[in-house]
């Protein structure tokens, strides 16, 4: 050891640095600024269906105001347990729940295909002004195929049926299908897709499951496309029966999201399609080959990014090993090679029991921890949520006891809004900050970050909301009063871009 004092005395502090001890000398540091946290991401949405009037209306022909009422409790229901979507069906069976001049008035609604509501109003604007004065985002959820369902009543005059008989076909079990493969059927379809993203402030354009039918729809035969496959095969087509049908599919999935995009980029196509791409993928799960029997290559659609975020219905329990929800959300995610979002779709039963609820709840906080960058699941249906107070309540006490944003889609749009200008006015025993832009049609969401102390707080609110009152202080449990010292308020864009915070003197 050198016998020199002053390195004997740097090689001192040294080893007691690298031993953990802790010196009495005062050290100047400069303490990192506090920053308010970053709202988080997730996805939380739930399916409404209007098919067979399983969710909304509860039956066909109630009045205007009764159907709105319906409405409005299942969107305050939504906003009240800290929900950010909701999936609406408006085409169940080639009709409408909007005012369309391409397709009749929904049975559903009336109890007559073809038949406004009376008093009038369009039911789609309805629900999406009211989500969106919620902060939620509405997609609208169609089945593109699907002609006449066995709960909607009559074939009327006016069903596609009747008006366009060479693209629908009947199926045993009494449903009408539109052939896949038919031009005509392709070119209608996404006339009617073009013509809502075009008419309406839509978030989102959704699919389900349902392409070429389940085999039960026609008594286990195969699809009767007879005359469309024999003038494939007249013209000189070469592929087999079921990789022409998938082509058929296929074909229709990529010019949809082309057709979106160049129509208006930030809404957001979104697939649900059955939860098995095929058995032995990976291979332990077992059950329905999608891929053979709805010729629905999902795969091939999530490989190539023709949609901008992927719903598999794993509508199975953690540990079903041949269907285990968390082998097939790590099988799909293995798939998502160009990073769409991938928010499952989830239901394990409508019952109330503690079991059930640990179930929904474990499956929620898997897909946070497999899929960190985006997480979310959808819920099916809102049913199982607003006729289960257990559930409900589990979700509200526990993944969804706080607000969270959509998250954001980088392909679509990654430039942030403009931050707004923000001001504060003290009254009393609370300060009001109020906010603004130049750009309001940036601004989908707000987000205002409070400080008490050294303890950060948000809230996320509506396009409509401009200020905010907040307390100046608050009492701990010790009998301190805790200062507001900071508040700052970020705008939030429609594909859920989060501006700079700025942040507002005190």
């Amino acid at each position: 050891m050198s016998s020199n004092p002053l390195k004997f005395g740097v090689w001192l502090v040294l080893l007691l640095a690298m031993a953990g001890c802790k010196s009495t000398a005062p050290v100047a540091t400069t303490a990192p600024p506090v920053q308010p946290i970053k709202a988080p991401s997730e996805f939380r949405a739930a399916w409404v269906a209007t098919v067979a009037n399983i969710n909304w209306p509860s039956k066909p022909g109630l009045s205007t105001q009764e159907q709105q009422r319906e409405a409005i409790e299942l969107l305050d229901f939504l906003k009240q347990h800290n929900f950010n979507a909701v999936i609406f069906q408006v085409r169940p069976q080639t009709d409408a729940l909007y005012q369309s001049s391409l397709e009749p008035w929904s049975y559903y609604l009336t109890g007559t295909q073809g038949k406004a509501p009376d008093p009038f109003y369009d039911p789609l604007q309805f629900w999406i002004e009211a989500a969106h004065d919620r902060g939620l985002e509405l997609h609208a959820w169609l089945n593109p195929y699907r002609a006449h369902h066995v709960s909607g009543g009559p074939v009327s005059d006016q069903s596609i049926v009747k008006k366009k008989p060479e693209l629908a076909l009947y199926l045993k079990e009494g449903y009408w299908w539109l052939d896949p493969a038919h031009q005509g059927t392709q070119d209608h379809s996404y006339a009617v897709v073009m013509d809502l993203v075009k008419r309406y402030d839509l978030d989102g354009i959704h699919f389900d499951d349902y392409f070429y039918p389940y085999s039960s729809y026609n008594k286990e035969e195969d699809f009767p496309d007879h005359v469309t496959w024999a003038a494939y095969q007249k013209s000189g087509g070469k592929m087999a029966r079921n990789d022409w049908r998938r082509q058929s599919v296929n074909q229709f999935i990529e010019r949809l999201y082309t057709g979106i995009k160049q129509e208006k980029k930030h809404v957001k196509f979104g697939l649900s399609p059955f939860g098995i791409w095929r058995p032995g993928h990976p291979e332990s799960i077992q059950g329905l080959d999608q891929y053979d029997k709805l010729y629905a290559d999902a795969k091939l659609w999530l490989n190539k990014g023709w949609i901008d975020y992927f719903s598999p219905q794993l509508y199975w329990k953690i540990n079903q090993i041949q269907q285990s929800y968390p082998v097939l959300l790590g099988w799909w995610q293995g798939e998502n090679t160009l990073q769409r979002h991938l928010w499952p779709g989830i239901s394990v039963g409508r019952d109330s029991t503690a079991r059930n609820v640990q179930e929904i709840t474990s499956q929620i906080m898997i897909a946070r921890g497999m899929l960190p960058q985006s997480q979310g699941v959808v819920h099916w249906s809102i049913s199982s949520l607003t006729k289960n107070p257990p559930m409900a309540k589990a979700l509200l006490a526990g993944p969804y006891k706080t607000d969270a944003l959509v998250p954001a889609s980088p392909w679509l749009d990654k430039t942030p809004p403009a931050s707004p200008t923000i001001s504060s006015q003290v009254q009393g025993d609370s300060v009001q900050v109020s906010w603004s832009t130049q750009e309001p049609t940036d601004a989908f969401k707000w987000v205002v970050y409070s400080q008490y102390g050294n303890r950060w707080t948000y809230q996320v609110l509506t396009r409509k909301d401009t200020s905010l009152v907040l307390r100046r202080s608050f009492k701990a449990p010790d009998g301190t009063q805790i200062p507001l010292s900071k508040v700052a308020v970020s705008a939030i864009d429609r594909v859920g871009n989060e501006s700079k915070w700025q942040e507002v003197a005190l």
